[in-house]
């Protein structure tokens, strides 16, 4: 079953396999990434004084370690390597805890001046910020700090693992009894989206030497826990859930919503690079019919993990449609190749709650295209 590309250097192109010519596959990508980080009137990303720069969430008027790495994610993968420094520096300077408990961990949001508005973590920004960091070495070469790319990432990921014994009060990152990443450090429960198996794979070959049988643990853990999260008969995940699986009310009482899309997507890139879990395309099987014979396209609302919709609609409905078709690359129903269609015809999304739909919009374009790529 070890034919992801990660062993095979070929990444499956699902745009291609609908028929779509690469010279417009890659038109495509190239003109979403130009139009999100530097349309004058819609973009997301904004360079500072200092040569730095940040993105920014629209809804919320932030910067985020969410949208940072993510950023990061994407000037890697485009080759971008201004921009990546950029997005680093500004995260270093202004996110970077260098002191109390949580020292060596980035406060998850600031304001576009760089004045934290809050100080705890969020793991989701320190995955994929080490992610991001080990790829960029890979790709152009470490240089001086803090440009020395895998050393800033192994020490984002020595902490996630080794925060309560590095400093008093501290809290890691992933729960040592069962490898679960948490919602926060503090928290006895999990964000099924935060699980990405196939970044923990590559972080059981780079990371510190101690902690490489640690993040294979990682790896095996989070697609078992994929597998007990998801609902059996809709596919859908909650947003926060137990480490038994089952969901957790947390902010509100939606479940399928916001976060919980992106589950969709990390179950197909896992895929693409690793196809170790061919179960997990089960699961996008089930999202996928369950949102076909009972949504129309893009009328989303909220939902319980058993379908059953609430009045209030999905913040985020583009995103519904970016994760589930970007989960085609795992999934082997008759809906597969409907989602990937509808998603190549579906524009960014415009106003103040673009930054969310289209971060992901972007990630899943990189993806079906082949083109999300392990460095």
């Amino acid at each position: 079953m070890n034919n992801g590309a990660f062993y095979t250097g070929k990444y499956k192109n699902l745009f291609a396999q609908i028929g779509i010519s690469q010279d417009e596959i890659d038109k495509k990508v190239n003109e979403t990434f130009n139009q999100m980080f530097f349309d004058p009137k819609e973009r997301i990303y904004f360079e500072t004084d200092n040569d730095m720069g940040y993105m920014l969430d629209t809804g919320n008027n932030d910067a985020r370690t969410e949208g940072m790495s993510y950023g990061m994610m994407m000037a890697v993968q485009m080759n971008r390597k201004d921009i990546f420094d950029r997005l680093w520096r500004f995260a270093k300077t202004y996110m970077y805890q260098s002191s109390g408990k949580y020292q060596g961990y980035f406060a998850w949001s600031v304001g576009t001046n760089g004045i934290k508005n809050a100080e705890g973590p969020a793991p989701d920004g320190e995955e994929y910020f080490a992610m991001a960091l080990f790829f960029a070495s890979r790709r152009w070469g470490d240089g001086e700090p803090p440009f020395d790319y895998s050393a800033q990432a192994r020490d984002i990921l020595h902490h996630c693992v080794h925060q309560a014994e590095l400093v008093e009060g501290g809290a890691a990152m992933w729960d040592s009894s069962n490898h679960y990443i948490k919602f926060v450090p503090e928290t006895p429960f999990s964000d099924p989206s935060y699980h990405l198996p196939h970044f923990y794979e590559l972080f059981s070959l780079w990371a510190d030497q101690e902690d490489r049988e640690f993040w294979q643990g990682a790896a095996e853990a989070s697609r078992r826990y994929l597998n007990i999260c998801c609902d059996k008969d809709t596919g859908m995940a909650s947003e926060y859930a137990e480490f038994d699986g089952t969901p957790k009310k947390l902010f509100h009482d939606y479940q399928f919503y916001s976060d919980a899309y992106r589950v969709a997507m990390n179950i197909g890139l896992d895929s693409a690079w690793f196809n170790k879990d061919e179960a997990l395309g089960d699961i996008v099987d089930k999202l996928q019919t369950f949102l076909s014979q009972n949504a129309k396209l893009g009328e989303y609302k909220a939902y319980t993990v058993k379908g059953e919709a609430f009045d209030d609609p999905a913040l985020h409905p583009n995103a519904i449609i970016a994760t589930t078709a970007a989960g085609s690359l795992a999934a082997k129903g008759r809906y597969r190749f409907q989602w990937v269609k509808d998603f190549w015809k579906l524009p960014l999304r415009k106003g103040n709650r673009r930054y969310y739909d289209n971060c992901l919009h972007f990630f899943c374009l990189l993806m079906l295209a082949g083109q999300f790529k392990i460095y």
